[in-house]
């Protein structure tokens, strides 16, 4: 893995792509035609992805490795097709897919009621909570009390929508702490990706980041790891969370991934893949979890 501090500055670098134009708007998802029958006819499934290490991120070269990436192609080379991956900005992500911009999201995403309203989502593969990364040496202070503090999250992300309010938890029997509550006398920011949210901790331009646990684990705690004056504080309860990849609403590739997913978890992929990047327990938590519905 590449220098991690270095590709913090990288994901400041990295310009968010544009949602291109097109007859489709971000609240028309549907997949009108077959989506397959398209993907099979360019031989390729386009996969919107942002820079997320563990999950997606650019090696040395240039190439895209990670988590996701490998596991992404592990199931199209099942499906018997290429992949290609497209960075895409999170906060567009609706766009990208209605516009058929790209196939499917495949990027960490957390499961959410409204996205599995809005889109065909795979079954869970991995567990997440939102975790609040501070420098270590404020810890104390920042937990006594947030308010007047600065907080950073990716725009459009759940943890984003936890710390505004967008998303409600009052229903959600994971959570014990509502994060809007928590940081209701807080100064939110959104910024471009979860990478620039933890470099804005580690320069001290902010004073919290909330992001998904699995990229704050990755980049803090992950071999070669130059953040070590951050820490991550999972206190604060804000509940469990699933990853799983999104498809257009009515999309017929997604049971054909899940088909996928599923050969790849009795072969042991899966879990290779898992141990390769230190993910075994969070990916055993959702097997469980699927297990137990």
């Amino acid at each position: 893995m590449k220098k991690l501090i270095s590709l913090l500055a990288a994901a400041m670098l990295i310009p968010a792509l544009a949602a291109c134009g097109g007859t489709k708007t971000a609240n028309n998802t549907d997949a009108t035609a077959s989506d397959w029958a398209q993907v099979q006819d360019k031989g390729i499934l386009t996969v919107g992805v942002t820079n997320y290490p563990p999950m997606n991120y650019l090696a040395d070269d240039g190439s895209w490795t990670g988590f996701d990436t490998e596991f992404t192609t592990a199931v199209a080379e099942e499906l018997g097709i290429d992949v290609e991956f497209v960075e895409i900005s999170w906060e567009a992500k609706e766009t990208e897919l209605a516009s058929r911009n790209i196939d499917c999201l495949w990027n960490g995403m957390c499961i959410t009621p409204e996205r599995e309203e809005a889109w065909e989502i795979t079954t869970p593969y991995m567990y997440n909570t939102q975790a609040m990364v501070m420098k270590a040496d404020r810890e104390k202070d920042i937990m006594a009390d947030v308010s007047g503090k600065s907080v950073v999250s990716e725009a459009g992300s759940t943890g984003e929508e936890k710390v505004t309010g967008v998303m409600d938890d009052a229903n959600d029997p994971t959570v014990e702490v509502i994060a809007a509550d928590y940081f209701a006398n807080a100064n939110y920011t959104g910024v471009s990706n979860m990478a620039t949210a933890l470099l804005e901790v580690e320069t001290g331009v902010s004073d919290i980041a909330v992001v998904d646990s699995v990229i704050a684990e990755g980049m803090i705690n992950g071999e070669g790891s130059e953040l070590k004056d951050l820490v991550i504080n999972l206190d604060n309860k804000f509940g469990d969370q699933w990853f799983g990849a999104a498809f257009r609403k009515g999309s017929d590739i997604c049971p054909m991934v899940n088909d996928a997913i599923q050969k790849l978890i009795d072969n042991g992929k899966l879990m290779e893949i898992a141990d390769k990047y230190g993910l075994t327990d969070s990916v055993q938590k959702a097997l469980d979890h699927n297990a137990a519905k």
